[in-house]
């Protein structure tokens, strides 16, 4: 196999798990918000089984490292959205760090108001966490490509009728 033909395979591998080159795009608006979903994750985990987290990290609380995480993570992955790219880099970070801080801290008092009202079991808890924490990730992504995709088909419209 060529030199080229093995680079190739290496970037095709490397696309079907998700990884992308590192550039500084890539860094800011791929990977950055990945570790945000880690720690959303890992933040549900906390939230609904405080004990479990505590005997990873006996000496301190995380909560807050993880949130802070998780927001800064879900600010990068919204402020370089397709349908905010016509505002100013302002509104762009004043919309992001609203969506950013609404979505975590509502997701935070969901799984509050779901640890006060559920089983006492840990294990189950934990797995109702992360379940209701994917299931807020995948819709809030489909939510805003949906947005996105509304945005592009108005300004293709716009055009058009302009011709």
């Amino acid at each position: 196999m060529t030199d080229t033909a093995q680079e190739k395979k290496k970037c095709t591998l490397c696309a079907k798990i998700g990884l992308k080159p590192l550039t500084t795009s890539n860094m800011a608006f791929h990977y950055v918000p990945m570790f945000g979903v880690a720690n959303y994750a890992t933040l549900s985990v906390n939230v609904m089984n405080p004990g479990l987290i505590m005997r990873i990290f006996p000496s301190r609380d995380v909560t807050n490292i993880l949130l802070a995480h998780s927001v800064v993570g879900s600010a990068f992955y919204i402020y370089n959205r397709p349908h905010l790219q016509g505002a100013t880099p302002q509104m762009r970070l004043i919309y992001s760090g609203f969506g950013a801080v609404m979505f975590n801290f509502g997701s935070v008092l969901l799984w509050a108001v779901l640890r006060t009202v559920s089983t006492r079991s840990n294990c189950i808890a934990t797995l109702l966490g992360l379940l209701t924490g994917c299931g807020l990730v995948v819709t809030g992504q489909k939510c805003l490509s949906y947005i996105d995709d509304k945005v592009q088909t108005n300004n293709a419209s716009e055009v058009s009728s302009k011709k």
